[in-house]
């Protein structure tokens, strides 16, 4: 096998692997679950430091209603007024809005 035959299937290679890519990509449109916490956590932040948070990076189906679609589900804790506050949320996986912030 001759070098340049060999340069030539890898960067084929590469070159699909960045054509799949980009095409996952623009399928799975959903903002990450990283992101998505960070805003939360910066909302939460506003009105005091906060001790712990978590999320959950898979989507799962949430029904509000008639309203159907995909969430991320987390939690933040924090200690005001010398308590143990938690709350647990849900924010559509698409745009990053809470649709839903219980305190636990």
């Amino acid at each position: 096998m001759k070098l340049t035959d060999f340069l030539a299937g890898v960067l084929t290679g590469v070159a699909a692997g960045i054509v799949v890519s980009e095409t996952i990509d623009r399928v799975n449109q959903n903002v990450s679950a990283d992101s998505v916490l960070n805003t939360i956590k910066d909302a939460f932040k506003n009105e005091g430091p906060i001790d712990g948070s978590w999320i959950v990076m898979k989507t799962e189906p949430f029904k509000n209603n008639v309203i159907t679609m995909d969430v991320y589900r987390g939690g933040i804790s924090r200690i005001k007024e010398g308590e143990l506050e938690q709350f647990e949320f849900a924010a559509d996986a698409k745009t990053g809005t809470v649709v839903e912030l219980i305190k636990a």
